[in-house]
């Protein structure tokens, strides 16, 4: 590829030890020069509906937090990587969400995404249909979302959402909406991204309703190579405006980078070169890693990438290194 977008970093985290380590997570997170704060949308606590999904328990809902974290910065952007279609009223959310744009005058990123964790619907006695069905329902509430947020008279209707006789308020800061990010792994809902996103999240394709060895497979070198293919072929000419984002779920800054890739690879039945080279994965020193992500720009367009701190690991910290030499170039 010989046209690049520079490179922004996200930090996601969404469980926390006290109120004033959270709010200095945030602080540090700006300083920092991240681009983007990140929630995720899940709400699960340590337990037996938990156990089977190896998903870490979240802590703090996203919409407060997202709101508090806007209040308390100024240039940082915040959002959710990404809002569970099936967890809230879509007409709720979407004023949710032009809500936190307006008040934070244009810093929102909205992340959306059709739902897998099997056992929290069940935990809750929410319905888990196949992925058609709630595929279907987000695929409708991403043009409606749009539509809200146009401030035009609203005519939806869908076969599951239908919105007349009002208009979306507030208008949001941004125009003509905030980012839309759309996250997935399979090909329908990356061929549909690649139509209607702003920002493409690329994940696992979760088709098991919970993490694993499958997951991680299908985010190999070659599947992701796949999933940018899929989202070209759902985008057009528009895909040269697309910012391709990735969720480096290991990251690790270390001299011991072979014996750690192995051990990691060794524990999903791969070896490794296979977590070294995995989109997923950054494990090695900061020069390698800055490196690895210069190729992968590359070779597949991946520009947006986000690390995860879980309240113990000072990610923010660690990873600063590599956000103050890439960030922006």
């Amino acid at each position: 590829m010989s046209e690049h977008k520079p490179f922004r970093f996200s930090l996601q985290s969404f469980n926390t030890d006290s109120p004033a380590n959270w709010r200095n997570l945030i602080a540090k997170t700006e300083d920092l020069g991240y681009s983007t704060f990140f929630l995720a949308d899940h709400f699960l606590s340590a337990g037996p509906a938990l156990d089977s999904t190896y998903h870490p328990p979240q802590m703090l809902a996203a919409v407060p937090a997202i709101a508090m974290a806007l209040e308390q910065t100024s240039t940082l952007r915040v959002g959710c990587r990404v809002f569970c279609n099936d967890y809230r009223h879509p007409i709720i959310l979407a004023k949710e969400a032009a809500t936190m744009d307006y008040l934070s005058e244009g810093r929102l990123e909205f992340g959306l995404g059709a739902g897998w964790i099997k056992n929290e619907y069940e935990a809750v006695n929410l319905p888990f249909d196949e992925f058609p069905q709630r595929f279907e329902r987000f695929a409708e509430f991403v043009h409606a979302y749009k539509a809200f947020m146009s401030g035009e008279p609203l005519d939806v209707a869908g076969d599951f959402i239908k919105w007349s006789g009002f208009s979306g308020t507030p208008t949001p800061a941004q125009t003509p909406y905030p980012p839309l990010m759309i996250g997935g792994g399979s090909k329908k809902i990356l061929s549909f991204a690649g139509q209607e996103a702003d920002i493409i999240s690329l994940n696992f394709n979760n088709r098991a309703g919970m993490l694993g060895p499958d997951g991680m497979a299908s985010g190999l070198a070659a599947a992701t190579a796949k999933k940018i293919d899929w989202i070209k072929s759902g985008a057009g000419a528009r895909f040269k405006d697309i910012e391709l984002e990735i969720g480096a779920y290991s990251t690790i800054i270390t001299d011991q980078q072979k014996p750690t890739a192995a051990a990691i690879g060794d524990s999903l039945g791969m070896s490794g070169d296979d977590i070294l080279s995995h989109p997923h994965c950054l494990i090695g020193s900061v020069d390698f890693i800055c490196e690895e992500l210069q190729r992968r720009r590359e070779t597949y367009g991946i520009s947006y990438i986000a690390v995860l701190d879980d309240g113990t690991n000072n990610m923010a910290e660690t990873f600063a290194p590599v956000v103050a030499r890439l960030a922006g170039k």
